[in-house]
């Protein structure tokens, strides 16, 4: 299997239509990037939540998951499932967090999500971050919208199983529903790392890549 690095890092925007979609999704390889990258310049943004206790939760956990990082997270106020329903205010507030950040890497949901909230997300990231490597992550729940990922990050089981862990200390509102346990988002982060040859890993999907072959 041939591995595409993508250099060094210094900032990356990461994005989220709800609190805790971020790290469900891509939360041990946010650990694992914050790990690798002493002082990454870490910058976020999530749709719902503001003046609510989940922004409490999402605060506290993204600063868990990122640990030594330079991390600035805004949180807006968008009703949970309306999403489409405010489209120029999403757009508007895309177009603003844009301006603020200059990522070597963006992370946001995948177009084929099923809810309607992270799809529209997913759809106009690439209208403002139109020359990045968007890496879409999956969001486990309760729809059957697992993808078929095209791209993997291993990561080591020590943050496979602190993902867990984080997820259940920090989203405590969430923890009454009947997949969010740490036996789910191991054993997806398993199921990855047996497609990429690791024993855990996270997957997403890329819509457009660039590849440059380097010199022998």
């Amino acid at each position: 299997m041939i591995a595409l690095t993508t250099g060094p890092l210094h900032e990356i925007a990461i994005l989220g239509a709800h609190c805790d979609d971020i790290a469900i999704g891509m939360g041990a390889t946010l650990r694992t990037l914050t790990h690798r990258y002493r002082g990454l310049r870490v910058r976020a943004l999530v749709l719902s939540g503001a003046g609510t206790v989940r922004e409490d939760e999402e605060r506290a956990a993204l600063a868990a998951f990122c640990p030594g990082a330079e991390l600035e997270v805004t949180v807006l106020d968008l009703p949970d499932g309306r999403a489409p329903a405010h489209w120029d205010r999403i757009k508007q507030a895309l177009s603003t967090f844009r301006a603020g950040t200059e990522p070597d890497l963006v992370f946001a949901p995948q177009r084929g999500d099923a809810h309607q909230d992270h799809r529209l997300l997913a759809e106009l990231v690439p209208t403002e971050f139109r020359d990045h490597l968007v890496l879409g992550y999956e969001i486990l729940k309760w729809e059957t919208d697992t993808p078929h990922p095209t791209v993997f990050v291993p990561i080591s089981t020590e943050f496979a199983e602190e993902k867990a862990r984080l997820l259940q200390k920090h989203y405590p509102s969430q923890v009454g529903r009947d997949w969010f346990d740490g036996q789910s988002f191991t054993g997806l982060s398993r199921l990855r790392g047996v497609q990429c040859r690791a024993q855990h890993a996270e997957a997403f999907i890329v819509d457009k890549v660039v590849v440059g072959f380097e010199l022998s």
